[in-house]
Formats: C-alpha cells, structure tokens, sequence
C-alpha cells in the first residue's frame, strides 16, 4: 500500500467519537451560519496566539483580502511580499487593490529576506511610481519569518505588517507564537494544514479593536457591526466559516498540542537519517516549528522524485513555478534571475510525506528510499 503523504483518515480515526458528536450537535441545533461553535471558536483562539480579536472566515485566503481590505488600498500602494508561496499571498495583495512587489527569501529559512525588504522599499521610495504601504511576510512550511527585523522595517518607513501564517499556526517564535507577530495575523484550516477543517477555513488575528470591527463588518457585505444589520456600511464580501467547521476546528484545538509534538519527533528522526545525503530545512534558534511542510533540497530533484514514487512514496513540490514568473504577473516585467535565492530553491526543492501519525519504521523506509537515490550532499 502507498504510503499516504498527510493521513487525513489516522487523524480522523483517532478521534471519530468526538469529531462525530461536535457535528452532531450542530445537526441538533441547526445554526449552521454563525452558530454558537463559531463565536466559541473565535474566542479559544485568540486565547490560543495570545491577542485580544480572532475573526474566523471562509478561507485562508479570505483571511489575507479582510485585513487589506479594511487598509483601502488602490493600485499605487505597493505591499511587499515573497514570491516563493502559495498563489494567493500575491493574488489578496491585488484583490484587495494594490501592487504586489516581491522580495527574495533566506536560503535557510525560505521565508522574505530582511535585508531584500529594505533594499526593495528604498527602490520603490527612489522610483516615485508606487507608495510603499505594507508587507505581508510568509511563514513557510512551519517557521515564524524574522518578525523582529521586519517590524523594525515596518516602523522605519511606516508599514504595516500582516503576517500570512497560513502554514505556521501557532508556531513558537521567541516568546510568542505565530499569528500574533505582525499588526494582523492571517491563517488558513484548510485540511492539509497543521491545525484544519474538513473543508475551508481560516482566521484573522489582530489587538488592534477598530480593525477587527472594520473585518468583522467586511466579512459579512459590510453590516454595521451594531444597529440594523441590513444598513451596510461599506462594501463587504461573503467570508463566513460555517458552524460544522468551526465545531470541528474546535476539537481538533484539543489535541493540536500533541501534534505539533508527535509533527517534531517526525522531523527530528527526518533530520537524523537525512543529514548525510541532502540539505535539511532549519529553524532558527529560539524559534519552533509546526512542520507544515517537511521540505529538503536536492541536486537532482526529478530523479528522487522518480524514485520515490517507484517505491509507493509520494512526494510534493513547493513551489516550482514562483509567482513572479506566473503568467498572471507577467506585466510586471520580471524575469528569470530577478530572485536568484528563490529561483533556485524552487528548483531543488522536494517535500516528504509529513504528519502527525507517521510511525518510525514508515519514516525508516522513507529515509533509506532517499539515501539510495541521492548519494552526495546537494
């Protein structure tokens, strides 16, 4: 039997009795929109990432365009991000309004480059076609972006920072945990994500009182927050969670603890078996992991690939086509070499099935498929 790279089904199986009456009793009360769960949710995890506001919504995605929304952007504010991501760390920056402008990766982390971010900024400032106006780090594969140098580029030049955690939910960063780093947090439950839903999800996190009641009127076609509900008060969209995933997500917060354990036990017998044949991920010191993604580098990705799939082991890649050279952002002009770091990343970069419920000998058959085909250090 092929090995499965998340395994939905074990984590299910774990936990069926308690997932089945969750949705039971949403099926009982039948406030399937904003239900009890949901406002219940909202408040576990901001208690949860240590802010004051959670908004739950629809998608991760949503979870990105709310925020950039309520900032009223138009197409001469440029919001920085990475362009080694998923597609829509770049497509909220233009849905909400504004000019996406990329900024290459550390080679260790793979998240936005610090020093890149500053020398980009000073670029746009020199050129006068776009106001600088934000940023929105990437926190990928698991590990919180350098939080504490960009904020300092934040105030610097006055921008805000809206830390796409879509793959790092609660992950440790120093004293805090991700979602809580930047001046607003975005997350996704999506189901292949450390903390998911069994459909579409996310969550916004933000201190900031006035913000989160401009999202909470954005995720519902502008309603006023009090007062008639039918008096919408600026143009909004449709971003509600429904009740079933939050009541699911609720559960699933029980034992997210645990998992983010049994996900780092995994790594660490990854990192052990591995460190001879390719490049390892790394987690900066005083920093902690929730292994979305368990990503190596390798000189010769599409024969490994091969390989692995030879012996039932699945394999992903992301990302191997940056999103500055996606169709869809070809009129901004870049071209191959703009972002060396990132280009080059993408492609040798491989990831090996990673959740919670692999067992050792699993993670032994992986290894040893790995050190047979990559004989040397990438």
């Amino acid at each position: 039997m092929a090995i499965p790279f998340i395994d939905l089904k074990k984590q299910y199986k774990e936990h069926d009795a308690d997932i089945d009456a969750a949705v039971l009793r949403v099926l009982e009360h039948g406030q399937y929109i904003m239900g009890p769960e949901v406002k219940e949710l909202e408040s576990q995890l901001a208690q949860y990432i240590g802010v004051k506001h959670a908004i739950s919504c629809s998608s991760g995605t949503d979870a990105l365009i709310l925020p950039l929304m309520a900032k009223s952007l138009t197409t001469s504010d440029a919001v920085f991000t990475s362009p080694f991501t998923f597609f829509a760390s770049a497509e909220s920056i233009s849905l909400a309004g504004a000019t996406p402008v990329f900024v290459d990766i550390d080679p260790k982390t793979y998240n936005l480059d610090p020093v890149d971010l500053e020398k980009k900024i000073n670029q746009v400032k020199e050129e006068g076609k776009l106001r600088p106006k934000g940023i929105v780090p990437v926190d990928l594969f698991g590990i919180a972006a350098d939080y504490q140098k960009i904020q300092m580029i934040a105030t610097k030049f006055d921008l805000f920072v809206l830390e796409d955690a879509a793959q790092s939910f609660g992950a440790k960063y120093h004293d805090d945990k991700a979602c809580g780093l930047g001046d607003i947090g975005a997350t996704s439950f999506y189901p292949a994500k450390p903390l998911g839903c069994y459909g579409d999800g996310g969550a916004i996190f933000t201190n900031d009182t006035n913000l989160y009641e401009t999202m909470t009127s954005l995720r519902v076609h502008g309603q006023a927050v009090t007062g008639d509900k039918y008096d919408n008060v600026r143009i909004g969209t449709n971003a509600r969670m429904d009740t079933i995933q939050a009541a699911i997500l609720l559960e699933k917060l029980k034992f997210y603890d645990q998992e983010i354990e049994k996900r780092n036990l995994v790594a660490s017998l990854y990192n052990k078996n591995l460190s001879e044949a390719v490049k390892l991920p790394t987690v900066p010191q005083n920093q902690g992991s929730v292994w979305a993604q368990y990503s190596i580098q390798v000189a010769d990705r599409d024969k490994l690939k091969q390989d692995l799939t030879k012996k039932g082991i699945p394999t992903a890649i992301f990302y191997p086509i940056p999103i500055h050279l996606s169709t869809a952002y070809s009129h901004l002009g870049h071209k191959v070499g703009d972002f060396p770091v990132t280009e080059l990343v993408s492609n040798h970069i491989i990831s090996l099935p990673m959740h919670p419920y692999l067992d050792e000998s699993t993670i032994g058959l992986i290894c040893d498929a790995v050190n047979a085909s990559v004989s040397h250090h990438t």
